[in-house]
């Protein structure tokens, strides 16, 4: 009875050990802190991270444009030909 207590307390050390290595590794309540303070960063940011991307939705909107306008101009079958015909007499 006592040999199987004493190992029984053996095991239950061991495992004691074990936990305590694993959480020296891989602490949830540092990545709890961690995932807390990322998540409040980004709400701070939000605003700023919005602007961001209105401005490179506008940017490349206003690149096609550009661009459907010189593949216009450039084409002998559309309305803006005519444009550069009227130039040319």
């Amino acid at each position: 009875m006592r040999e199987e207590l004493q190992e029984n307390f053996k095991r239950l050390v061991n495992f004691m050990n074990f936990a305590q290595s694993f959480f020296r590794r891989n602490n949830p309540f540092k990545a709890l802190l961690m995932s807390l303070l990322g998540s409040l960063k980004d709400m701070l940011t939000i605003r700023q991270k919005l602007k961001m991307a209105k401005y490179r939705v506008n940017y490349h909107k206003h690149q096609l444009y550009k661009m459907e306008s010189l593949i216009a101009e450039s084409n002998e079958h559309t309305f803006l030909k005519g444009k550069n015909l009227n130039e040319q007499r």
